[in-house]
């Protein structure tokens, strides 16, 4: 599939069939693809946790989940993802990466990072799974875990204590297709979302020089 097409069909899946499994191959080539994004210094900062089948995709929901709070509509459909993938950051290797004599920073200050690129990169590869999920001819979404819960999910899984739990993305074959109402927002259009020279400017304005 052309990449055009995958990114105008990649959408989040909410409800996904408990009866269809996902074909090993297709979920190789979508770990495989997330090995394959880009890390500042080469860190590759992350570690992808795979949980297939009931069992292991049962502890994980158990270990989120509030036990006295019934099940919702979202919940009972993503429940059925035959695969969850979590994304983790590792943080150290970043910091380890850039005390080494090509970086230089030996003092593994994490105040020189403004922006917490083991979580962005992190990030950019659970993007390439979900493109890659649809080239596959699967469903997938990405969400986050409630941080009042990453510490049962972090013991039920053996997670160690350095990485940080990023999201998850869970696969499978869509059973219903769900339409989020954020969606009736709209898409920001380009003469919003991009600047050209300076912020606010768009195509062919003027860029204002220094005052």
């Amino acid at each position: 599939m052309e990449l055009a097409e995958v990114v105008r069909r990649r959408r989040m899946v909410r409800r996904f069939d408990p009866d269809r499994p996902v074909a090993g191959g297709s979920l190789e080539r979508v770990l495989h693809a997330a090995q394959r994004a880009p890390s500042a210094g080469f860190s590759q900062g992350w570690d992808f946790l795979v949980l297939e089948g009931p069992a292991q995709t049962g502890t994980f929901w158990a270990a989120t989940r509030d036990g006295e709070r019934q099940p919702d509509a979202w919940l009972r459909g993503v429940a059925a993802a035959p695969v969850l993938v979590l994304c983790l950051s590792h943080p150290d290797a970043y910091l380890d990466r850039y005390a080494e004599p090509d970086k230089g920073w030996t003092d593994r200050d994490p105040a020189r990072w403004p922006v917490p690129y083991w979580d962005v990169d992190t990030g950019m590869a659970a993007m390439l799974m979900l493109l890659t999920a649809v080239d596959e001819g699967l469903g997938a979404l990405f969400f986050g875990v409630p941080p009042d819960r990453h510490d049962a999910v972090r013991q039920a899984h053996g997670i160690p204590v350095d990485r940080r739990l990023v999201g998850v993305v869970a696969l499978g074959h869509e059973l219903t297709r769900t339409t989020s109402p954020s969606l009736r927002r709209g898409r920001r259009p380009a003469s919003e979302v991009v600047h050209r020279g300076a912020f606010g400017a768009g195509p062919g304005e003027s860029v204002p020089g220094p005052v």
